[in-house]
């Protein structure tokens, strides 16, 4: 019963956004070296991989997301529930900008908020919203969670940063670059919940991420 509302409730969310401004990249073009199996299809909460949960929060949270697939990983668009939508990154081994400047081009011009974040950060739909709602109410640049001064992810992003995010380079820290250059910016939203900083990168990782949740 509990699957079946949250699959009504993620369609009610598609229907409601389909001229949605609200953007969520998700990099997913990882080949989980460390993990030693692909991370988008660990599973997870309700019977679900890592991947579909994390796309449903976003739909929840009145964001489209859009996936970022490598090539090894293609057959991992089943995963991907309606609304959201699927770019593949044939050039994984460039490095994550390639990821990200790959969603950006799949992302329309009037798109107000981009946020970023990866497969491997899950965050329940309630951490979005609350982002949301702290970035349009400062109108923010950048906004971020912060968890015990420690930033964590996802980052959004209003549409000023749109030029400072197309033109991220690999060499130069890519994404990092960006939160240098504009670190004062940040309206930073405190968080009481270490899962804000959650990477799950190994299977020690992923044990312990799945108690938190």
């Amino acid at each position: 019963m509990e699957l079946l509302q949250n699959r009504k409730l993620v369609d009610l969310v598609v229907n409601a956004n389909i001229h949605n401004q609200k953007f969520a990249i998700i990099l997913a073009a990882g080949t989980s070296t460390r993990m030693g199996n692909c991370k988008t299809a660990l599973p997870w909460r309700e019977g679900k991989t890592l991947l579909t949960y994390q796309l449903e929060q976003w739909l929840i949270a009145g964001f489209t997301p859009v996936v970022v697939l490598g090539t090894h990983n293609i057959h991992r668009q089943t995963d991907c529930p309606c609304g959201s939508l699927v770019v593949i990154n044939p050039d994984t081994n460039a490095g994550k900008t390639t990821s990200i400047l790959a969603g950006l081009q799949n992302i329309p011009d009037h798109a107000e908020i981009v946020a970023i974040s990866a497969v491997d950060q899950p965050r329940k739909s309630s951490v979005y919203q609350q982002l949301l709602q702290a970035h349009q109410y400062h109108s923010a640049l950048i906004t971020a969670p912060i968890y015990k001064s420690k930033i964590g992810h996802p980052l959004l992003f209003a549409k000023e940063m749109r030029s400072h995010l197309e033109n991220i380079h690999e060499e130069t820290l890519g994404l990092r670059q960006v939160i240098q250059d504009f670190y004062s910016f940040i309206c930073k939203l405190e968080f009481n919940d270490s899962a804000v900083t959650l990477d799950i990168n190994t299977p020690e990782e992923y044990v312990k991420a799945a108690s938190i949740f």
